[in-house]
């Protein structure tokens, strides 16, 4: 009675053993997949956004699209907004950038028909003055850019001591006391208050994305190749016991 019982319990293994070895399979293929469709997504995402900066300027989001504003319709359009810069408003956020570390200046442009947005008039070195703004109207081209929440760096930012290490709209509304837009935009070169030589140096935005989705997709289709693999190799022994 214990031959076939054995023979029974093997066959049981072997049964639970094909059923693992076929969900592992199927799972890491539709990973494999899904990280394809990643792919191809971020591939659309960095043509969309090159021809947004690329394209010609725009006029700056009404008060009443902010509520529709969303990273993957709009960050980096090509925009401006014409207005009067608040020179007692600038913050200094830390900023790692091509030109070394230092800090981006942000000074807030009340805008007739855009409100007050935030305007990254660019990059000043550590020491460097903070140049005012200049007075009277002006017009100002850039990228429109999201808020940044929390902090950076691996620190939060600290409003109470002047510390900033992200471009976090939303708290720096708080901190000035303004109703600001809920984006940014970093200035382009040559724009005024922009510029160049000490600072603000404008035109610095990196456009950049990760996009490492065929290596992740190339890496699950090999793990289900060696899932197979493992299959066929307890099969064979299987076979040689029999």
């Amino acid at each position: 009675m214990s031959a076939p019982r054995s023979t029974s319990s093997r066959r049981a293994v072997h049964v639970l053993i094909a059923v693992v070895g076929l969900a592992a399979f199927v799972g890491l293929i539709a990973l494999g997949n899904w990280q394809l469709e990643r792919r191809q997504w971020k591939l659309e995402l960095m043509e969309r956004v090159g021809q947004r900066v690329d394209a010609p300027a725009v006029a700056a989001p009404l008060p009443a699209a902010w509520p529709g504003i969303h990273r993957e319709a709009d960050e980096y359009r090509h925009i401006q907004v014409r207005g009067q810069f608040l020179a007692d408003s600038s913050l200094r956020v830390a900023a790692a950038t091509e030109l070394g570390s230092g800090y981006w200046l942000l000074t807030p442009l009340r805008s007739r028909e855009a409100g007050t947005v935030l305007i990254n008039r660019g990059y000043i070195a550590q020491g460097v003055e903070a140049p005012a703004p200049p007075q009277g109207e002006v017009v100002v081209s850039g990228l429109l850019r999201l808020s940044e929440p929390g902090g950076g760096f691996l620190r939060d930012n600290r409003p109470q001591d002047g510390r900033w290490y992200s471009r976090d709209v939303a708290a720096m509304a708080e901190h000035l006391q303004l109703p600001l837009a809920p984006y940014f935009i970093d200035a382009k070169a040559d724009m005024p208050g922009s510029p160049g030589g000490a600072g603000p140096v404008g035109g610095l935005t990196v456009v950049r994305f990760h996009n490492s989705h065929l290596v992740y997709a190339l890496t699950w289709y090999g793990l289900a190749a060696m899932v197979v693999v493992a299959g066929v190799m307890l099969r064979r022994e299987a076979r040689k016991r029999h």
